[in-house]
């Protein structure tokens, strides 16, 4: 099978496994939580376009990750999914000067929404201190690993060492993610939705300060190759 194949029976496979996890969600979620799933909507998405290049990989991080984790602590499960899905069309969506890439926007969103509603499951079924480490191991999980392999599958890596990869770059803002929602969930608990909001700046620090990192790590290995090929010549 061909690598064409193999990219369109993994996307069929992401989906397949979505699918039955969306329909499982909708069937016990017996609660809608509407204020505060349109405020974690909003939030998600807008932080969505708000992502970097991670270096060395054809793919990129968005900085929304700690109200997908919220949603996962507040909302039920099919609500997470909606926010899930919105949240990465948002991101995914190409830019003016960039196409539609059909099969990519299918493979995100059934990505994320099987992970989203596995992650809210988890959640739920734990205690909620543990609940919330489990939840961000299993998106952490849940985004990596199919990344890694649809990667793998269409570039010819090694799916392993592709995962670490993107592993060893994005796993501090997976931690990072979590405390940031555990401080969103209690503010608005205890404040309400509008003075969490206060936590969009610190969010951009974030990215800013990702974008910064990353950056100096592709500059770093430009020069490394520069310095290579004029020793070469």
């Amino acid at each position: 099978m061909d690598s064409t194949r193999r990219i369109k029976a993994f996307i069929g496979a992401m989906m397949l496994a979505a699918v039955g996890t969306t329909g499982y969600a909708v069937f016990v979620s017996h609660v809608l939580h509407t204020y505060c799933a349109l405020a974690v909507l909003v939030l998600g998405a807008a932080t969505s376009r708000m992502k970097v290049k991670l270096p060395g990989i054809n793919g990129n991080m968005s900085v929304n990750l700690p109200f997908l984790l919220t949603a996962v602590g507040s909302l039920s499960a099919a609500e997470v999914v909606v926010v899930a899905c919105v949240s990465t069309a948002v991101q995914c969506w190409p830019r003016k000067d960039a196409n539609f890439n059909p099969q990519q926007m299918a493979f995100n969103l059934s990505m994320m929404a099987f992970a989203g509603c596995m992650a809210s499951l988890i959640f739920h079924a734990n205690r909620p201190g543990m609940g919330l480490v489990l939840a961000t191991a299993t998106l952490f999980i849940g985004q990596t690993a199919p990344v890694a392999a649809i990667l793998a599958i269409s570039e010819g890596r090694t799916a392993a060492q592709t995962w670490w990869s993107l592993a060893h770059l994005s796993f501090p803002y997976y931690v990072v993610s979590a405390g940031m929602s555990s401080i969103v969930q209690t503010v608005s608990s205890q404040m309400g939705w509008v003075l969490a909001l206060a936590v969009f700046p610190v969010m951009y620090g974030i990215h800013r300060s990702y974008r910064l990192y990353f950056g100096k790590i592709v500059a770093g290995s430009t020069e490394v190759l520069v310095r290579a090929a004029n020793a070469g010549a």
